[in-house]
């Protein structure tokens, strides 16, 4: 049998669902970028966040899917939060304005990397040899861009550090997601993790850009837009609701063409330069990805 017989089809659906998603999560990087310049970025989150979080409610509630959470699961609710969204919010929306976008996608995806280390030290989920090489490619990767941070007067590696935590703490609080004892559904889990991460990146605007506050321009209005309803209405759901059910295969080619797009987007969108290490970051951090997830080849007879 050929191996990539043996793989689960796509529904016409889910394939379309799945480019979308990945299509928005691309070009939201630039966007990203585009919206925190010259606008307190922690105000430009919470915005989308409070806009797409209703719109998020509404689709439970189409969807018939229910609210409650037993309170026994409240703090391991919390738990999941703080890892899988308000310590990635924070630090990659106050690290964008000292990267550029596509750097920055490179970095922030360098979180599958860091998911399956978290399986080995946390939850005996070993690595093949070729797991192991695809974390070596993907650990010169990002020295790569640290060195070219370093190595300039006006380079930021204090946001490259912040992309890295903002993406290693995602990768534990997917892990942990996985492996949760809460019976609730994932959009439920969704919705409760992304209204107290509002709540959350609300009061930080609050004190500490209330003083910065002004009526954001009609593009940075677009970004918030698009971050509110492409973002936190539709992707981040339709993700966490197509990954029970997608083929490996399918999940890992979406996971590998987000920083992809958010480096050539950047560049067209938005003028960004890129350097012989952006490049060669790209290129590791896909073989990487790919080495990581990418499933095994069945050695079963037809």
């Amino acid at each position: 049998m050929h191996p990539m017989s043996a793989l689960p089809s796509l529904t016409r659906r889910q394939l379309w669902t799945l480019i979308t998603l990945t299509l928005v999560w691309g070009l939201n990087w630039p966007i990203m970028k585009f919206g925190v310049t010259g606008f307190p970025p922690l105000t430009f989150r919470s915005l989308s966040m409070l806009i797409g979080l209703p719109v998020l409610g509404l689709a439970l509630v189409l969807m018939k899917i229910p609210f409650r959470i037993p309170r026994s699961h409240w703090r391991e609710l919390f738990t999941l939060a703080v890892f899988n969204m308000f310590i990635w919010h924070v630090l990659v929306i106050l690290a964008l304005p000292m990267l550029s976008s596509g750097r920055a996608a490179i970095l922030g995806y360098t979180m599958p990397i860091f998911s399956a280390i978290w399986g080995v030290i946390w939850f005996n989920a070993p690595l093949r040899a070729r797991q192991w090489l695809g974390v070596i490619a993907a650990g010169i990767g990002v020295l790569l861009l640290l060195w070219n941070e370093l190595s300039h007067l006006s380079g930021q590696p204090v946001g490259v550090l912040m992309v890295l935590v903002a993406a290693s703490t995602w990768a534990y609080g997917t892990q942990r997601l996985r492996h949760t004892p809460m019976a609730v559904p994932t959009l439920t889990i969704a919705f409760w993790m992304t209204s107290m991460t509002t709540v959350l990146l609300t009061v930080l605007a609050c004190v500490f850009e209330q003083d910065r506050w002004q009526m954001p321009a009609e593009s940075t209005q677009w970004a918030i837009l698009y971050n509110a309803l492409g973002v936190f209405a539709f992707a981040q759901a339709a993700w966490l609701t197509l990954a029970r059910g997608l083929p490996p295969v399918a999940s890992t080619l979406s996971v590998m063409f987000i920083p992809v797009l958010g480096v050539f987007t950047g560049a067209w969108l938005l003028g960004e330069v890129l350097h012989w290490q952006d490049w060669t970051a790209v290129v590791l951090m896909v073989v990487a990805i790919a080495s990581v997830l990418w499933p095994a080849r069945s050695t079963q007879n037809p």
